[in-house]
């Protein structure tokens, strides 16, 4: 990829994700839900090294601040987010 086409790459990659933050921002519940979700992948991507980690969106939960995310391959893990959508505690799921 010529030199000059990545920072432009990178820059339309960076807007379109911070969209989802800006589509929720008057509903601070749902923006926590969308930065938990991030922080989750994040979390289990660094604990697991794995590309490719994902936001589970076919199974459901029925718990607040929790989500399933999958790692390729392997099992997938359960995330717990604080009330600001932190990533709090990420465990494998035996399922």
């Amino acid at each position: 990829m010529p030199v000059l086409l990545r920072p432009a790459l990178c820059l339309s990659l960076l807007a379109v994700a911070a969209c989802d933050e800006i589509a929720v921002a008057d509903d601070p519940a749902a923006l926590a839900e969308v930065r938990g979700q991030k922080t989750c992948v994040k979390a289990v991507s660094e604990q697991t090294g794995a590309a490719g980690v994902a936001l589970n969106t076919t199974l459901p939960v029925i718990e607040t601040n929790y989500f399933i995310i999958d790692v390729p391959n392997a099992k997938s893990w359960g995330c717990l987010t604080d009330d600001a959508g932190r990533a709090a505690q990420i465990v494998e799921r035996n399922a």
